[in-house]
């Protein structure tokens, strides 16, 4: 894993297509901004986890 320090509107560049700003910082909550193209999908880790788990329910309810 790669750790970066970002401070208030400073981004980091992923690839040629995404861009992460730093938005707001504010006690331990940071607020950050994604650019990504729309083809890219981008959710927060316990969404993709549910998103996740809810496919691979209805794959096995396929088989």
């Amino acid at each position: 894993m790669l750790v970066l320090s970002r401070q208030r509107d400073e981004t980091i560049v992923i690839g040629d297509s995404i861009r992460i700003t730093i938005v707001e910082v504010r006690g331990d909550k940071v607020r950050i901004g994604i650019e990504a193209p729309r083809d890219v999908t981008v959710h927060r880790q316990e969404i993709y986890d549910a998103i996740k788990r809810e496919m691979d329910g209805a794959d096995s309810k396929d088989s």
